[in-house]
């Protein structure tokens, strides 16, 4: 075969190869569409927090004004406690909802194949449907210091004067972590259920030949099976630590600036002044900051990780 045909033959096979491939690219074109318009058009944002944007002048068209949006967003007084709020939140949010999401799958797998199985699973993953609008209001139905439910009903039975909840900065940390809690863990456990599942039966029944309790199987056989499950997880959610879930600490708190102390995140506040002052730069600098803060805590992870047990490593 000459080279003339070789090129040809080449060529053919390779519009043989595309046209075959055509039914799974069509398939695969609304992820794409999805990815290309949620998450690389909008990086074209980066270039806002370098600048000092005007509506009329667009993106490229407004002045640069070098680090001016990250010296505003960190000169403020509430850029101390903004970062210590989403951290910390964060951290207990990783901790305690993994321990109980592993607790709660582990409870799930125990129960078997009976029917009231599917219902506990249906109604811990009802709040996870719901919005967190709608969480405010039954938040606010407990809490509310003249009609809600704690006030009048258990602090008033027990004889103590009502709390004015939304004005109590204290308080609000726990009220914080039970409402993420109640909401997210039945979603949470159902990835922990799935890997538990999956786990080959003969090793729970060797090692209950071998006089295992329940409890040691599962510090014996199922959490070491759940390792690779829990670092991946977690690594994913410490690339979010810089990240808050909005609708928790504005709906549920109902935006009260009493107790802004303890309830304001990066990204509250980056709301607020987005809405408040209208600084489009200051606010494409604090997401830009959450972003490059969240890359570098995954990769220092994975990095620890890869050199403890580099089987588990993401990459």
């Amino acid at each position: 075969m000459t080279k003339t045909e070789h090129a040809v033959a080449r060529s053919a096979a390779k519009e043989k190869k595309a046209w075959k491939d055509l039914p799974l690219l069509l398939i695969a074109l609304p992820g794409i569409a999805y990815l290309i318009i949620n998450n690389y058009i909008p990086m074209m944002g980066i270039f806002l927090a370098f600048k000092d944007f005007s509506f009329f002048r667009g993106i490229f068209g407004s002045e640069w004004c070098g680090l001016e949006n990250f010296r505003f967003l960190f000169q403020t007084k509430d850029a101390w406690i903004m970062t210590r709020n989403t951290i910390l939140y964060n951290v207990a949010f990783i901790i305690i909802g993994t321990v109980l999401s592993i607790l709660v799958a582990v409870f799930i797998c125990e129960l078997g194949e009976r029917k009231r199985v599917k219902w506990f699973q249906g109604a811990m993953l009802l709040p996870n449907m719901l919005s967190w609008v709608v969480i405010g209001y039954i938040a606010y139905a407990f809490l509310n210091s003249e009609t809600g439910f704690i006030n009048n009903t258990i602090l008033g039975r027990l004889g103590l004067d009502p709390i004015s909840w939304y004005a109590k900065e204290g308080a609000w940390p726990l009220i914080l972590l039970i409402v993420y809690i109640w909401k997210n863990i039945g979603y949470q456990s159902i990835v922990y259920t799935a890997a538990i599942s999956g786990i080959d039966k003969s090793i729970f029944e060797a090692a209950a030949v071998d006089g295992a309790t329940k409890l040691k199987q599962i510090i014996k056989v199922t959490l070491p099976m759940l390792k690779p499950t829990i670092i991946t997880l977690t690594l994913m959610s410490i690339g979010r630590i810089f990240f808050s879930d909005f609708g928790l600490f504005y709906q549920v708190p109902q935006n009260s600036g009493a107790i802004y102390a303890t309830t304001q995140t990066i990204d509250t506040y980056v709301y607020r002044g987005l809405m408040e002052l209208n600084d489009v730069g200051m606010s494409a600098a604090a997401g830009l900051y959450q972003s490059l803060v969240g890359f570098v805590l995954v990769m220092i992870a994975n990095t620890i990780v890869r050199k403890i047990d580099s089987d588990n490593a993401l990459f």
